[in-house]
């Protein structure tokens, strides 16, 4: 059931269907709608649409694929956006978008890939039309499991003055500097909500202290039967798993586990798989998607992160942003895979 944004020809997608930003008489258009009957044969495409023509805005109908790698297209007609009369044109996108979905699930299809429906030619702005179809999608998939792709082929935002604060920030993550100067910096620019910006961060687990608890090695004369023991010893004191900690905070904060794993764009049987497995060791996409969908503070999601064996870095981009929304407190996981996808980095989540 996760969302995916995807730069990537729609006629290409293997996909179970894809969808079709269509016109009401279903008739062979340019942009995306020419592309794909282009793509699935436009003789065979066109008759197959000429006998379910016309529709109506905001509606669906599906025809097969023929030789596209997708078995099913879905033609839905956007509106052509108007000012005046912007709350009709959001409902009937929306429509487009559930409809769609509703379809696809109705022919049993695990996949979908969409493009950005009315935001070409049809005039619909951009960041508002991301903004409806993930509104859209996400609604869809809080009572349904499949595999949504979003495919944007130019970058888009909902919240240009956002990225604004977000470019400022990275670009105050000089290589050269100290993580000590750079976290002061960022408190001087306002970007940090940390509770104490009057210190400098210090190190969660100093290394003497670190060292402390390490048992003494003993020495090469020693009989080797003694080693293990020593081992023993200190394997029995391991912290808290990263599945432990995680399955413990999802219960300290109320939350459930289909709330948490749909919050992190994750898909049910990964989630599973991280419950049944006390060892289970997720990637750090899978562990950051879990810490937003937790709305974990800094601190929670570097301990988070630490049980995984990650950390977030100040000199790696993508670390960058996800720490940026973490001291600004923005849990909208969507808008983070936005600002990700903006600066060409792996999203959060499946």
């Amino acid at each position: 059931m996760p969302l995916f944004l995807l730069n990537r020809d729609i006629t290409r997608m293997k996909t179970d269907a894809i969808v079709n930003a269509a016109n009401p008489d279903l008739i062979m258009g340019g942009g995306v709608c020419g592309a794909i009957f282009r793509a699935a044969g436009p003789d065979k495409m066109a008759r197959a649409c000429a006998s379910l023509a016309p529709i109506s805005t905001g509606s669906a109908v599906i025809t097969p694929g023929f030789a596209l790698p997708a078995k099913f297209v879905i033609h839905t007609p956007g509106p052509i956006y108007r000012a005046h009369q912007a709350d009709l044109c959001r409902m009937q996108l929306r429509s487009c978008y559930l409809n769609s979905l509703a379809l696809a699930e109705e022919k049993g299809c695990g996949s979908i890939a969409f493009p950005l429906i009315s935001a070409g030619i049809y005039g619909y702005p951009r960041e508002e039309a991301l903004q409806v179809a993930e509104e859209s999608i996400r609604e869809y998939l809080r009572s349904s499991e499949m595999d949504v792709y979003l495919l944007l082929r130019e970058k888009s935002t909902r919240d240009p003055r956002l990225m604004v604060r977000i470019k400022a920030y990275l670009d105050s993550l000089l290589p050269n500097e100290s993580p000590s100067s750079v976290y002061l910096e960022n408190i001087r620019s306002g970007f940090s909500s940390e509770r104490n910006p009057r210190q400098s961060p210090t190190r969660r687990y100093p290394a003497k202290a670190c060292e402390s608890t390490v048992p003494p090695f003993c020495d090469m004369d020693e009989a080797p039967s003694s080693r293990p023991s020593g081992l023993d010893r200190w394997i029995d004191d391991l912290d808290e798993s990263f599945s432990q900690t995680l399955l413990r905070l999802i219960d300290a904060k109320g939350r459930t586990d289909v709330d948490v794993y749909r919050g992190a764009n994750l898909d049910r049987r990964l989630f599973s798989k991280i419950r049944a497995d006390k060892g289970y060791m997720p990637s750090k996409r899978t562990a950051l998607a879990l810490a937003i969908s937790l709305q974990l503070s800094l601190e929670e999601t570097e301990d988070l992160l630490r049980r995984a064996g990650f950390a977030l870095s100040r000199s790696q981009k993508f670390d960058a942003i996800v720490r940026y929304f973490l001291l600004q407190r923005i849990y909208d996981l969507d808008l983070i895979n936005e600002t990700l996808f903006l600066y060409d980095q792996p999203l959060l989540g499946s």
